[in-house]
């Protein structure tokens, strides 16, 4: 796995959906979704924001919760589109 990969998902999540005081620490295993981390609206952003930093198109049908509900599940949803 592409640690800077891991680490731009990170970054993202951390600074897009933790508050600076929370103490809560995201690593790739964190659940993100079933935690509340992220929610449906913040999901769609995500989303969004793959598929413009790595210039690729997500389907809604592969847009599923379980998919986004971990770095490393984001990253294996991010191998089928060659992104390493």
């Amino acid at each position: 796995m592409s640690e800077d990969l891991k680490k731009t998902i990170i970054d993202y999540v951390k600074h897009e959906y933790l508050e600076e005081e929370d103490a809560e620490e995201v690593d790739e295993k964190t659940p993100l979704i079933s935690s509340g981390i992220v929610d449906s609206f913040s999901m769609v952003s995500l989303k969004t924001f793959l598929e413009k930093k790595f210039d690729i198109k997500i389907p809604d049908e592969k847009a599923t919760t379980d998919a986004f509900d971990s770095v490393d599940n984001i990253i294996a949803l991010l191998k089928e589109f060659n992104v390493t």
